[in-house]
């Protein structure tokens, strides 16, 4: 773990939400190329039954 007892307030307040943009940038990333990735599958599956 990162220590950051030390810094003050405004810092630790800064680094946590540049963690949690950083999260919601890598989510959106990743769930953009699952969409890229699954889509024709699905699309695959949905046409065959119809």
């Amino acid at each position: 773990m990162i220590e950051s007892a030390g810094l003050p307030p405004l810092a630790r307040a800064t680094a946590l939400v540049g963690v949690v943009f950083l999260q919601a940038v890598a989510l959106y990333v990743g769930y953009g190329l699952l969409e890229r990735v699954a889509s024709p599958a699905i699309e695959r599956v949905t046409n065959a039954s119809t």
